[in-house]
């Protein structure tokens, strides 16, 4: 894993660029089946990989967040960060309001450095995104059932009554199609990137306090799916989130 600063040994386990990975634990190797704990159809879970094309480290965490992409218990979100653009490929799908997304998790959890493939599991854990058991057991444990209803209509969505918070409404457009990038330049230069829920569109569409209350919806581009999450400040936990 490449980190854009400092690597945090509790997590970060391996280098992006020519560096010994260590050994994946039992059932998380190359060529193992890791063991899948589902999750909660009703109350999905959020899964955001950060990955860049251009880190030789992030194609096995996309071909995990790929294989997720048809689970009903979860929303897994691919966000392309800036900051390895420099590595000789720019990334097809890169912002920088992704790379600040991941940021804000970073300070939120008290993190000095963002690295790739990182997953944020519900807001809440870390996990190297190519060690797809301990991704499983992170979603598993990080269903939420109490936090509060989502439902859209009209060209609104509207969040119901919940426990008081300062949370943000986040309406996120994502592609639900395979798409394949060819990576011409770089670290992965010569290999072909299949990607899956690329997201495309993030949008802030207000704050929730607790009482129900509903948002207006941007225009959603043709082909794009819908997620809405309901999140505890910026980089904080996911209180709730629904496909819509």
């Amino acid at each position: 894993m490449r980190t854009l600063l400092a690597v945090s040994t509790a997590l970060f386990l391996a280098a992006c660029s020519g560096a010994t990975a260590s050994p994946a634990p039992s059932g998380e190797g190359a060529g193992a089946t890791p063991t899948t704990l589902a999750g909660d159809p009703a109350h999905p879970v959020v899964v955001e990989l950060y990955q860049s094309q251009g880190c030789s480290s992030c194609p096995p965490a996309i071909k995990v967040i790929n294989r997720l992409a048809d689970r009903g218990d979860v929303i897994p979100l691919t966000f392309a960060v800036t900051y390895w653009d420099s590595l000789g490929w720019k990334d097809s799908f890169a912002t920088p309001a992704y790379t600040a997304r991941q940021w804000d998790y970073a300070h939120t959890a008290g993190r000095s450095q963002v690295a790739t493939p990182q997953v944020i599991v519900n807001g809440r854990d870390a996990v190297l995104g190519s060690r797809e058991g301990e991704l499983n057991a992170a979603i598993a444990r990080n269903v939420v059932k109490t936090g509060p209803a989502i439902a859209a209509a009209n060209g609104k969505v509207t969040i119901g009554d919940g426990k008081a918070a300062n949370a943000t409404v986040w309406v996120v457009r994502y592609d639900p199609r395979t798409i394949n990038v060819a990576i011409q330049a770089g670290e992965n230069g010569g290999v072909t990137l299949p990607h899956r829920n690329v997201v495309k569109q993030l949008v802030n569409v207000g704050s929730w306090s607790g009482k129900a209350a509903s948002f207006a919806l941007p225009a959603a581009p043709a082909g794009l799916k819908t997620a809405i999450l309901v999140q505890n400040g910026k980089g904080g936990p996911i209180l709730s989130a629904a496909k819509i």
